[in-house]
């Protein structure tokens, strides 16, 4: 008798069409599961082996009708080289003081995360989160999550990172940060603590979402080589 898949026993559904947050003009549509249940971790890390990302309690991936144009990718932990702009920002900001958190939020978060909705999404449905739904996006977890802190010396908090651990990964879920600290690349900067993290931690990969090559605000993933992504095939290199 074959044994039955974990991904045997759950239910996919298709989301409701609605503008694409990436490419202008275009209709986004996604196929999403919960993530409930005892085996809610192991789904998450099969899920993630497959593109899947995560927010809340659901994985979701794209499956937009006509268009592929979000790739996942992750990050070759070990083969990773820091490029030389990348190792500026890294000097840039080594002032800064992580603290890798339970999952919960804060105000003093919801402060940066809100300021930084008004300044890079103002309009989006995010930049309209009250402290009752950031709460929820950041504690409605049933995986192993974590909240990464960086903290400047008499600043205080200006970034913040909300990780996932998978079984052979991190998983960066979202990240934000003050906006008038904008020139030191603080998104660039978390990816590169995670790789750094990841190696302590003796993990493989960066999962770093998904890239849509049209889309600026997209752009800055396709420098952290070598990355591979998700095909029909399994995960495959992406070329520079």
């Amino acid at each position: 008798m074959k044994h039955k898949s974990i991904l045997d026993t759950r239910f996919f559904f298709a989301t409701a069409p609605q503008p694409c947050p990436y490419i202008p003009g275009r209709l986004e549509r996604r196929v999403v599961t919960e993530l409930v249940g005892r085996d809610a971790m192991a789904l998450h890390d099969k899920l993630s082996l497959a593109g899947f990302r995560r927010c809340h309690n659901v994985a979701y991936a794209p499956a937009c009708p006509g268009c592929q144009a979000c790739v996942p990718v992750r990050i070759l932990v070990d083969a990773f080289r820091s490029t030389r702009g990348q190792r500026r920002v890294w000097k840039r900001n080594d002032g800064l003081v992580a603290y890798e958190l339970p999952p919960d939020a804060t105000l003093e978060q919801y402060a940066v995360f809100s300021e930084y909705q008004q300044s890079r999404h103002f309009g989006g449905d995010m930049s309209k989160m009250e402290y009752t739904d950031y709460r929820s996006l950041i504690e409605e977890t049933p995986v192993d999550s974590s909240l990464v802190e960086f903290h400047l010396p008499n600043r205080g908090l200006i970034a913040a990172c909300l990780m996932d651990r998978v079984e052979n990964g991190l998983s960066a879920v979202y990240s934000f940060f003050r906006p008038e600290f904008h020139r030191d690349s603080l998104g660039t900067y978390m990816i590169l603590w995670m790789v750094e993290r990841a190696r302590q931690f003796g993990l493989a990969h960066v999962y770093l979402g998904y890239w849509v090559p049209d889309s600026t605000k997209m752009s800055y993933k396709a420098s952290f080589q070598p990355l591979e992504t998700w095909t029909s095939d399994g995960w495959k290199p992406l070329a520079p």
